[in-house]
């Protein structure tokens, strides 16, 4: 494979990812108002994933037709010693693509930069504790990362291995229910792999260099993570619900808290509605909550569903002879 061939093959791709990205994720833009006006007829937890899995739709759907059939067919079908010149469309489809994934790159190397350094601050100004009530068994075996400070912080920091860090200010000014609540609602966080799922996000291109057309989804996404998360820590249980919006409200009046990392979930951020949650809070009816195992069981049903289904197509012949004949075109 000599560098000439290579050339056109990242071009190729990086071209038929913009064109499927930008088509896919234009038509989210423009449908993204009806999608959030639909999740809001939700419960939030299944709101939550079906804006999350419309804000990924675009990028996987280009990264898939790249693997799955751009480069394929062009190893298959496409000659070596082949020397044809790379179009002039093609190559700034191609640099406008690898302008927007430059751009998310950077950003998500600067989000996980800043949560490096702020878990490694934690780590050494912080002691490793064991949270426990032993009155309610709430949290016990709940660790956590204590930093003595006053500052108002409750955070699930990390992706792959999540650890809670919260402050001495915020277990002191938190009365055991409250904080038991609290606790909880941050480890739906982590088993609900938000910290992930915000990585995902930043990571994924938009559908055009320096727009920011998806802002809506995202931030309603956000919306909607924290009310499920709200609504597993209380569980229906209206006591639960008053203690949870007792500790937003002391949080608050701690005072602002320090600027954090996109890939780090907190009890209370700057960005959030803090009146829209303590209202639902004191509002909320008891739900009935999903069977986790179900979930998993759907999930992974709907997964092994779209593997063999993209198998199945890469596996035909003429697909990609297609395919191939279309990039042919496109090349020129």
């Amino acid at each position: 494979m000599n560098a000439a061939y290579l050339f056109r093959l990242v071009c190729l791709s990086l071209a038929s990812f913009f064109l499927v990205n930008g088509i896919a994720g234009a038509a989210t833009a423009l449908f993204s108002s009806a999608a959030i006006r639909s999740a809001q007829t939700m419960r939030p937890r299944p709101a939550a994933r079906f804006l999350f899995i419309l804000r990924m739709v675009p990028s996987v759907l280009g990264v898939t037709v790249v693997l799955g059939l751009c480069v394929p067919s062009y190893l298959w079908l496409e000659p070596q010693f082949a020397s044809e010149r790379v179009g002039l469309a093609c190559l700034l489809l191609a640099a406008l693509a690898g302008v927007m994934c430059s751009d998310s790159l950077i950003r998500t190397a600067q989000a996980i930069r800043t949560s490096a350094r702020l878990k490694k601050e934690w780590r050494h100004s912080g002691n490793d504790t064991l949270l426990t009530d032993q009155e309610s068994q709430a949290v016990v075996g709940e660790k956590a990362t204590v930093i003595q400070k006053k500052e108002p912080l409750l955070v699930m920091s990390g992706i792959f291995r999540p650890r809670m860090v919260i402050s001495s200010g915020v277990l002191t000014e938190l009365s055991k229910e409250q904080l038991a609540v609290a606790v909880r609602h941050e480890t739906a966080h982590r088993e609900s792999r938000d910290n992930l799922k915000r990585l995902l996000l930043v990571l994924s291109p938009q559908f055009s260099p320096f727009a920011n057309g998806f802002a809506a989804l995202e931030k309603t996404w956000v919306t909607f993570s924290e009310w499920a998360a709200d609504d597993e820590a209380v569980q229906g249980d209206s006591q639960r619900a008053l203690s949870l919006a007792a500790a937003l409200l002391r949080v608050a009046r701690m005072g602002k808290q320090a600027r954090l990392s996109v890939l780090q979930t907190s009890l209370l951020s700057a960005d959030q509605d803090l009146s829209a949650r303590v209202e639902r809070l004191l509002c909320l009816e008891s739900l009935p909550m999903e069977n986790a195992r179900q979930t998993h069981s759907r999930a992974v049903v709907r997964s092994l569903c779209l593997i063999v289904c993209a198998a199945g197509l890469v596996g035909i012949p003429a697909t990609l002879s297609s395919v191939h004949r279309l990039m042919e075109l496109f090349l020129r």
